[in-house]
């Protein structure tokens, strides 16, 4: 079944990353960019085509890598099937730390990075304090509550800072909401190597991860160190989350998401799971992507706002699945 899972899934991959090349909200026609696609065409549907929508398109795969895998290594470390960087504020904190340097005066993209990542590792040591809070680690609703109060907050924030300094405004209006387009060429480039390290760092950690599911002494006594495997996945999982919301700004829901349906084809298995979400969150971005420029033409949703309408049911029935009878 993972075999065919994972064929089926690249087979997928491969058939959106078409779709997104050939389908968008302007006046190009699928027909049209399907010749400039080929070597014909004319200027205006190679423009689109090659300028706009490619950028695009692979914009897409990083940030569906990084966030698919980010939520299962969140929910891994967790032992949660709640803990996704949404709903727990890493990428809210990712996002702060982003206003927050633009108030400062950033303006390049390598600083956009930084301050995305810096925020993520404090995100992700947050989620860390709660995991060891009494009663809310092992409750599902009430950790995904006190993660819903931190970006709450953190959201307030960075409306303040909106609110009071114009040019901070008019610079990440748009970034803020989540969206893949009108993002530079060169975007992809300078996040992928956040990619790239997240990744290195997460694939020695999916057999510790494993003995992690199990239970703290199992894992001990199969000599690995859980307090050690926690650290490692949560810089891992902060370099991939501050790569992600870098490019693409927070992107709500996309790491409970894909986590959620790839566990419908192979179990809970990490060692199964981590491939499988490699290509099923370009799969679930691209998706929304298409469906964000469809459903408004001539104009376009945001892709963010797409994933939350996909994610909102998903989260309400990992909710009643995984709640506790007392409550």
């Amino acid at each position: 079944m993972p075999v065919k899972a994972l064929g089926l899934s690249a087979l997928c991959l491969l058939f959106l990353c078409l779709l997104s090349l050939l389908i968008g909200a302007g006046d190009v026609s699928p027909a049209e960019s399907l010749r400039a696609l080929l070597g014909g065409g004319n200027d205006n549907a190679r423009f689109t085509l090659f300028e706009l929508r490619w950028a695009r398109t692979e914009l897409a795969l990083l940030v569906g890598v990084a966030l698919g895998v980010a939520g299962l290594l969140m929910q891994a470390v967790a032992r949660n099937p709640l803990a996704e960087p949404g709903l727990l504020g890493v990428s809210a904190g990712s996002s702060f730390a982003v206003v927050v340097a633009i108030l400062l005066g950033a303006s390049t993209a390598s600083l956009y990075l930084s301050a995305a990542f810096i925020g993520a590792i404090l995100g992700c040591a947050l989620v860390m304090l709660v995991l060891r809070m009494r009663g809310v680690g092992d409750d599902p609703v009430r950790l995904v509550l006190a993660g819903a109060a931190f970006t709450g907050l953190l959201q307030a924030g960075s409306s303040m800072i909106l609110l009071s300094d114009q040019r901070t405004a008019d610079e990440i209006r748009f970034w803020v909401v989540g969206s893949l387009a009108g993002r530079p060429p060169e975007t992809f480039f300078w996040t992928l190597p956040g990619l790239i390290l997240g990744g290195l760092i997460a694939l020695p950690l999916v057999r510790p991860l494993a003995a992690l599911a199990l239970g703290e002494q199992v894992a001990k006594g199969l000599g690995h160190h859980p307090h050690g495997v926690r650290l490692a996945t949560l810089l891992s999982v902060a370099l991939l989350v501050g790569a992600a919301n870098a490019a693409a700004g927070p992107i709500a829901f996309l790491g409970l998401i894909v986590p959620y349906i790839a566990r419908r084809f192979v179990g809970t298995d990490i060692r199964k799971l981590l491939g499988l979400c490699v290509l099923l969150g370009p799969c679930v971005l691209l998706l929304a992507d298409i469906v964000s420029r469809l459903v408004v033409r001539p104009y376009e949703l945001p892709v963010g706002v797409v994933t939350a309408f996909i994610g909102a049911p998903i989260l309400i029935a990992v909710v009643r699945t995984h709640r506790l009878p007392s409550l």
